[in-house]
Order: C-alpha cells, then sequence, then structure tokens
C-alpha cells in the first residue's frame, strides 16, 4: 500500500483510493513507534552503542519486532529489520501479510535502513510496503520500492520447476 503524506483533510490516500483516518494512522504510527523502541531496548550493541528497534505491523494488526545484534567480527551482526524479518519467516508469517515496518534509531536524526536492509526487504516485502523509520526528532516515510528502486531480484519460480 503506498500512502500519499500530502494526504487533505485529515486523510491519507492509498494508490488504490482508499482512505484512512489521519488520527488512526498517527495512532497506530505511535504504537509501532512504542514497540520499536522496547525492542531498541533489547538490542546487543556493545561496539555500536546505537540501539535499534523494528517492528513488522501485519495486515491483521499483530506486530513482529527485532533489535539490532552485533558481534566483534561487524559482518557477523544483524541489523533490526532484518532481525524482525527473519523472526517472522521463522514463525511461519506469510510475508504477504506484512503491511508496514516501523524503525526506531535512539537519535535526533532520523536514519533509512542500511544497503542491506534494503535488499532483504526488497526480496521479501511488496515494493509498496511502507517503511517508516522513527527518532527522537522526527520521523522519514518510503515504499519498499523507493528505498531500493532497482533492486536485485530474479523469478525464484523457475528454480523451485521440478
Amino acid at each position: 500500500m503506498y500512502l500519499d503524506l500530502s494526504a487533505d483533510r485529515g486523510k491519507l490516500y492509498c494508490h488504490t483510493q482508499q482512505t484512512f483516518n489521519m488520527s488512526e494512522f498517527n495512532s497506530n504510527l505511535q504504537n509501532a513507534k512504542q514497540l520499536a523502541i522496547k525492542a531498541a531496548a533489547q538490542a546487543y550493541a556493545p561496539y555500536s552503542r546505537f540501539k535499534v528497534g523494528a517492528v513488522l505491523t501485519l495486515k491483521n494488526g499483530d506486530t513482529i519486532s527485532g533489535c539490532n545484534v552485533e558481534n566483534v567480527s561487524y559482518g557477523l551482526s544483524n541489523c533490526a529489520e532484518r532481525t524482525a524479518l527473519f523472526s517472522a519467516i521463522a514463525q511461519g508469517v506469510d510475508v504477504k501479510d506484512i503491511a508496514q515496518v516501523t524503525i526506531y534509531t535512539p537519535s535526533d536524526e532520523v536514519y533509512s535502513p542500511c544497503g542491506a536492509c534494503r535488499q532483504v526487504m526488497a526480496e521479501f516485502l511488496s515494493a509498496e510496503t511502507p517503511v517508516v523509520s522513527t527518532s527522537n526528532g522526527g520521523e522519514q516515510h518510503w515504499t519498499v520500492s523507493s528505498l531500493l528502486p532497482h533492486a536485485f531480484h530474479f523469478d525464484i519460480e523457475n528454480y523451485r520447476a521440478d
């Protein structure tokens, strides 16, 4: 679902012309942000000291959270967004049921997901899935496709044949 954030009269519009109540959207976003803050508190970040939380909101309203987990060998670290997505898959969630990704970073600046997270989101989420990054200083909204417009992909079904 692609949200038009330049909406007027308290409503948000998506590409299917459905309307959303702006106060309901803001309330849901604040709830997701609070869950992402709680997830960030669980992060293992002794090297960067930058604890990040992410929350996947499913179409039915359920949520799945993740946090960053660092390792002294930095390449073995995992970001909050990927932790949440991998957890959802491990729990048997159909990735088509993920309606939004909300991220929290403990900073005044809003940060976008890293390249690895963008590619993983492009693998599993719809191109129109909203991604919202929040911080102490504000928020920024994207879609998966706007974060990684020319994502690497191929038709996996060709590899699953036979």
